[in-house]
C-alpha cells in the first residue's frame, strides 16, 4: 500500500494541532478546519457531544468544489479533521466527500486527522488509508459489557450483548490493522462516572490493541450528554495520578480540556501541573477550538466553534470567508471572556466548557503562573 502522508512523525513536541504552535496569543491563527460529514451513526453513545443532531438518513452536501476554494482562502492552513455522526457509515459520503477532502489535503500537505467508532468493516476504511496520519477513535470500555452499555445507552432498538460482543472484537481488529498499516491510532479516553476509577485497564487495552497515543479528557455537560454527572476535581486529580503511575511511558499519552493550570491557588493543582510537565511523553494540549479551529458543516455550510454547543454560528461558507469568520470569533463576546494567555506557563486557559463547569466566577485574566 503506498501512503501519502506526511512522513515526519507526530510527537509531543511535533502536534500540528496544538494551537500555541503557530500564534502568539491573544492573537491567533486559523491552523485548523473539522469537517462534520454526516448526521448518521450506527451507535448512541451516552457522553456523544453531537447525539441530538444525529438522524437516520443525510441530507445533499455542498458541492465540493465550493468547499474546497474556502480551503483554499485559509492561508495558514495546517490539518484537516474529519468527523460525524460516524464518517464511514456510508459509502456514498466516503467516496463524494471524504476522498475528495483527503486528496486535497494531501495535494496541500496538511496533516489529517478522520474520527470513527471503528466498528464497520475493515474494507470500508481501506479507500482512506493512504490518505490518513491520524485515526482517532474513543475508547472507555474494559469488556464488551462496557461496551454494550456505553454505546447503546441511548438507542430506539433493543441490541444484545451479542452483537455488541461482535462490534466490539472487530474495533478492536480494526484498530490493530490500522496501525500494521501504518496509520497513527490514538484513543481518547474520558473521564467519566464509569470510567475515572478504571483508567489503568483502560490504558493497557489502548496498548495492547496498538496504539499510538493515548488521549485523555475529562467529560463535560454538553449537548446530548448534558444531563451526566461530571466528577468533582478532587476526583480527576485522584484518576489522573492512579493513570501516571500505571502507565506504559512508551505511549504518547495527551490530556485535553484539562481543568487545572498554573495559575491555580491549590497546592493540589500545581503538584499535578508539575508532574505533567515532567512526566515522560506526556503533553497537555490547549483546546484548539476556537484557537486555531473551527467547523464547517458540509450540508448547510455552518460554521461553528467547535464545542461549544451554545454558541450560534459565526457564518457560512456559502457567504463568508473561513478566516474572516475566525476573526469574527476572536472579537466575540463569548471569546473576550475567557481569551486569556499565560507565556510562562504556555497555557491558554480554560474553553467555555471548563470555565462553567469549574470556574464560573474565576477571572483567569487576573492571574498568573505559580509553578
Amino acid at each position: 500500500m503506498l501512503r501519502f502522508v506526511p512522513t515526519s512523525p507526530l510527537t509531543p513536541q511535533n502536534d500540528p494541532w496544538e494551537p500555541l504552535n503557530h500564534a502568539v496569543p491573544p492573537f491567533y491563527r486559523l491552523t485548523s478546519v473539522e469537517f462534520t460529514v454526516t448526521n448518521m451513526c450506527n451507535l448512541r453513545c451516552e457522553h456523544c457531544a453531537v447525539g441530538d443532531t444525529l438522524r437516520i438518513r443525510d441530507g445533499e452536501p455542498l458541492p465540493i468544489a465550493q468547499i474546497l476554494r474556502r480551503l483554499d482562502e485559509v492561508e495558514n492552513l495546517l490539518t484537516l479533521s474529519i468527523t460525524g455522526g460516524e464518517p464511514m457509515y456510508s459509502e456514498r459520503t466516503v467516496r463524494q466527500t471524504i476522498l475528495p477532502l483527503l486528496r486535497y489535503a494531501v495535494e496541500r500537505g496538511l496533516r489529517t486527522q478522520i474520527n470513527s467508532n471503528l466498528t464497520l468493516p475493515f474494507s470500508r476504511y481501506e479507500a482512506i488509508l493512504p490518505y490518513i496520519d491520524v485515526m482517532h477513535i474513543s475508547w472507555n470500555y474494559t469488556s464488551a459489557e462496557d461496551f454494550h452499555q456505553i454505546v447503546y445507552a441511548r438507542s430506539a432498538q433493543q441490541v444484545s450483548l451479542r452483537q455488541a460482543e461482535a462490534l466490539y472484537r472487530t474495533m478492536q481488529e480494526n484498530a490493530s490493522r490500522l496501525a500494521q498499516a501504518g496509520v497513527f491510532v490514538s484513543a481518547e479516553t474520558m473521564i467519566n462516572r464509569r470510567t475515572w476509577r478504571k483508567l489503568p485497564e483502560i490504558h493497557q487495552i489502548v496498548r495492547e490493541i496498538g496504539c499510538s497515543r493515548h488521549e485523555i479528557h475529562p467529560m463535560y455537560p454538553s449537548d446530548f450528554a448534558r444531563d451526566l454527572d461530571v466528577l468533582s476535581l478532587d476526583q480527576l486529580r485522584e484518576a489522573i495520578h492512579q493513570l501516571l503511575d500505571k502507565r506504559d511511558e512508551t505511549i504518547w499519552m495527551l490530556f485535553g480540556t484539562l481543568p487545572f493550570f498554573a495559575c491555580s491557588p491549590l497546592a493540589a493543582d500545581r503538584e499535578l501541573i508539575r508532574r505533567l510537565r515532567t512526566a515522560k511523553n506526556v503533553s497537555v494540549r490547549n483546546d484548539p477550538d476556537g484557537r486555531n479551529r473551527l467547523n464547517v458543516n458540509v450540508f448547510s455550510g455552518d460554521v461553528i466553534v467547535t464545542d461549544f454547543g451554545d454558541v450560534a454560528p459565526l457564518g457560512n461558507i456559502l457567504h463568508d470567508r473561513l478566516d474572516e469568520l475566525f476573526a469574527r470569533w476572536q472579537q466575540h463576546p463569548l471569546n473576550q471572556r475567557i481569551n486569556c494567555y499565560c507565556p510562562s506557563a504556555n497555557c491558554a486557559g480554560p474553553n467555555l466548557l471548563v470555565a462553567d463547569t469549574y470556574y464560573a466566577n474565576t477571572p483567569f485574566k487576573e492571574r498568573h503562573a505559580l509553578v
